[in-house]
C-alpha cells in the first residue's frame, strides 16, 4: 500500500457503489454482470492504496478471507484473500457467480471439471498465472470448480473477491482429488469488523 496509515477508503467505497448499482440494473443477467463487473474489479485493483493493513495480513498456517462489505440483501459480497508463500485452497466450487482480481503478488488458478458418475475432479485446463491486475470469473455457468494457490515463494499474495452472495455464509463443497468425494463446508471469514466505508467526518486526502 502506498500509505498504509491513510487508506483510501473513498475509492472502496465508490466500488461498493458502482456495483450495488450494477446489481440492481443487471442482476438478472450473469453474463452481463460479470463482464460489466470484470470492469469495475479491474479499476479497483489497477490501484493499490484503499486496502486497510487489518484486511491485508497474512497467517502462518492458511491463508484468510476477511470480509470487506455485504449488500445488506446478500446479493454480493466483496472479500480480500490473503495468501502466504505456499498457500493454497483445496478443490471447491462457489455455487454462484465469482469475479476474482489480484491487487498484489500473483496467483496459480487451476480449474477442474466433475466428473457426471463421480469420480475424481479432472484438471483437463491448464493452469492459469494471473499476475497482480488479472480478473477471472467463476459460477456453475461457466465453470465452478477450481483451486487457488499463491503463486509466489517468497511473500504473500492478495486477492479480492466479488460473490454473487454472502460467501461466507453459504454451504460449498470441496472435493478430494482422488476419490472425488465431497465435502460441505461453509468458510465464514477471519474478520469480526468490517472497514468504516461511511465515515465521512475527516477531509478526504486521497481522490477516488
Amino acid at each position: 500500500m502506498s500509505d498504509s496509515s491513510s487508506p483510501n477508503l473513498p475509492r472502496l467505497r465508490g466500488f461498493v457503489g458502482d456495483f450495488t448499482r450494477l446489481v440492481e440494473r443487471l442482476g438478472g443477467d450473469e453474463a452481463a454482470l460479470l463482464d460489466a463487473g470484470r470492469s469495475l474489479l479491474e479499476a479497483l485493483v489497477a490501484a493499490d492504496d484503499w486496502l486497510p493493513d487489518a484486511f491485508a495480513l497474512p497467517d502462518p498456517m492458511r491463508y484468510r478471507q476477511y470480509l470487506l462489505h455485504c449488500d445488506p440483501f446478500e446479493r454480493f459480497s466483496v472479500v480480500s484473500f490473503v495468501w502466504g508463500p505456499g498457500q493454497h485452497t483445496p478443490i471447491h466450487d462457489h455455487t454462484v457467480w465469482g469475479l476474482v482480481g489480484v491487487l498484489r503478488g500473483a496467483e496459480r488458478s487451476q480449474r477442474y471439471d466433475l466428473q457426471p458418475q463421480g469420480g475424481p475432479p479432472l484438471a483437463v485446463h491448464p493452469a492459469e498465472i494471473l499476475p497482480a491486475g488479472s480478473v477471472e470469473a467463476v459460477s456453475p455457468r461457466i465453470g465452478d470448480v477450481h483451486a487457488i494457490a499463491n503463486a509466489l515463494t517468497d511473500r504473500p499474495s492478495i486477492s479480492i473477491h466479488v460473490y454473487g452472495g454472502n460467501i461466507g455464509a453459504i454451504r460449498r463443497s470441496v472435493f478430494e482429488p482422488l476419490t472425488g468425494e465431497r465435502k460441505p463446508f461453509i468458510s465464514g471469514y477471519a474478520n469480526t469488523t468490517l472497514p468504516n466505508l461511511w465515515d465521512r467526518s475527516a477531509v478526504p486526502v486521497h481522490a477516488a
